[in-house]
């Protein structure tokens, strides 16, 4: 996967940051730099910080810096017909045969809800990207791997970690996988959606210092490098491709980069895989829904200007904002501080960054008005804050032709900044995070199934160009998963990166009685997504599909009805 023997030490590196390009690019590359390749079409070059500066997002394109994703998530199985397909005596199904692969914050791979009864491990593999001490997996440079055998051994040691020494920092893949796989602990009363599938799990190293330098994110938040995400999927199909067995891969974090249609490469990448057979794919929608995120304007041919009042919170002094338009329109922005100093007239260039620093507060914006965003075509107006002062204010965005038109911006999802920064006046449509506006995998909302009410962060479609998403809604609160607190400690989960995980169970389910009982063996994962549509359960009083819950929610029975 790789070329050059010493790019192990370039992709973990903190002395040099990553861009992600396609390989049909012919890049040239300075002394001491590499190239890492991902698969057929994405590569990950790393190139060293010597003359690393805010304005490096102009020299190389927007879309080359990987975006930055964070974790999706913080009684459901009778709603989604789980229980009734697996006691029922012709389906009886727990996911058996089929592999369901995490790529998140790792797993508590000693929890008593990844074990066989006879205290063996229901885990494949564990390809842990931060521990460099290791063998990496067959075809990787970096990182160590973890196959079955090592980790039994470490589980009969009476100091499991002193022989294979992953852990899960956060709990949230621990989470997941739980949710989406756990053993049938009675005493507990848990049990996971598809208790009998098998795991892969990647821990994902956290996002380099310039790669999130450059978007203004702390070196506090937990997120995750977009070109990682992608290395770990390519190691789960590996996995599965060298075992012969059906997969499903679940992705329980997003980022609210990009102008939201499904067309950045890790949706490219997640798009292409759900067309391929036995592979399927189930992602978080987001929790954004209510965040106050996103703002979404329209001008007329008697308006052409708006006024975006952004609140901007005492923590949040770092952090960017992207503003994005498909229409024949250009435009171009205004800014004004709390104190009423301006930023006059930033109109459209191809690779311009323009830098301004305040004289009455010590605030420093950076503004790339890039009139053709390369992986997209569309306008891009990026802003980055640094040392912001807090309070309210005002970009001014002006159409500087006579069309109508719409833009959107958005504000970065989860915890790279505070609840203190908002819209004033924000739109709750149009939240739907990457890679979840992929149009071929499946796309899982949250609602309260003790309520039957959607959770009120979820994330809302559609996406910018029209494509329903979310696909469907699963049960997302107070989930009940394991925690990292002991081997046999558990607790509750809520939000979409939970739903998805649910999902994957059922969807693990699905893909136990289409290959493994010869009903359909060349089912894809845009098949599933179909199915579980088909089947989604809908009320009587509602639109669908429609933003909230797109097709309805899940029931797995009702998805085997429908094919009768």
């Amino acid at each position: 996967m790789a070329i050059g023997g010493d790019i192990i030490h370039k992709i973990l590196d903190e002395n040099y940051f990553d861009l992600l390009v396609e390989n049909v690019l012919d890049i040239p590359l300075e002394e001491g730099e590499g190239i890492t390749r991902i698969n057929d079409r994405f590569s990950i070059i790393h190139i060293e910080n010597n003359d690393f500066n805010m304005c490096s997002l102009s020299v190389y394109p927007y879309h080359t810096f990987p975006s930055i994703y964070v974790p999706n998530s913080t009684v459901s199985l009778e709603r989604s017909s789980i229980n009734p397909v697996r006691n029922n005596p012709g389906l009886s199904l727990f996911g058996q045969g089929v592999l369901i692969g995490f790529v998140d914050t790792g797993i508590k791979y000693e929890h008593e809800a990844f074990l066989n009864l006879d205290g063996s491990t229901r885990i494949v593999s564990i390809w842990d990207q931060t521990i460099t001490d290791g063998n990496p997996p067959m075809g990787f440079t970096f990182g160590t791997e973890y196959d079955k055998a090592a980790i039994n051994m470490a589980l009969w040691n009476t100091d499991p970690l002193s022989i294979v020494p992953t852990t899960d920092s956060t709990g949230h893949g621990t989470m997941l996988a739980g949710i989406a796989a756990g053993t049938i602990i009675d005493s507990k009363n848990f049990s996971g959606v598809a208790p009998k599938a098998d795991i892969i799990a990647v821990k994902l190293s956290l996002a380099k210092k310039y790669n999130r330098d450059i978007f203004g994110i702390s070196q506090n938040v937990n997120c995750y490098q977009e070109t990682n995400i992608l290395l770990g999927i390519e190691y789960i199909k590996s996995v599965a491709n060298q075992l012969r067995r059906p997969y499903i891969i679940c992705i329980g974090m997003g980022s609210s980069q990009g102008n939201h249609d499904g067309h950045n490469a890790l949706e490219i990448t997640l798009n292409n895989l759900a067309t391929v057979p036995r592979a399927g794919i189930c992602i978080a929608a987001g929790n954004e829904g209510n965040s106050q995120r996103h703002y979404h304007g329209n001008f007329t041919l008697e308006e052409n200007e708006k006024k975006i009042e952004l609140r901007i919170g005492e923590m949040d002094k770092n952090f960017s904002m992207e503003i994005w338009q498909n229409a024949t329109n250009r435009l171009m922005v205004e800014i004004i501080s709390p104190k009423g100093e301006k930023v006059m007239s930033i109109t459209p260039r191809f690779s311009e960054c323009r830098e301004h620093n305040f004289i009455m507060e010590p605030s420093k914006i950076y503004i790339n008005n890039i009139i053709v965003e390369q992986e997209t075509g569309e306008q891009l107006i990026l802003i980055r804050f640094q040392e912001a002062l807090s309070g309210i204010w005002i970009i001014k965005v002006i159409n500087m032709d006579s069309f109508i038109g719409a833009f959107n911006a958005w504000l970065p999802a989860g915890d790279i900044i505070s609840n203190e920064t908002y819209f004033l006046k924000s739109d709750p449509d149009n939240t739907i995070t990457s890679p979840a506006t992929a149009r071929n995998p499946v796309t899982v909302t949250a609602y309260d199934p003790f309520n039957n009410s959607i959770l009120a962060e979820s994330s809302r479609g559609f996406t910018t160009t029209g494509t329903v998403k979310p696909d469907i809604a699963a049960p997302g609160f107070r989930l009940p998963c394991p925690t990292i607190q002991g081997t046999d400690t558990y607790g509750t989960a809520t939000g979409t990166g939970a739903a998805a995980a649910h999902t994957a169970g059922a969807a693990a389910m699905l893909m136990e009685w289409a290959v493994l009982r010869g009903n359909y063996t060349t089912i894809t994962g845009r098949d599933i997504n179909g199915l579980l549509i088909r089947g989604g359960k809908r009320n009587s009083y509602s639109n669908y599909p429609n933003p909230v819950w797109g097709y309805g929610q899940l029931d797995l029975l009702q998805v085997f009805q429908s094919l009768v």
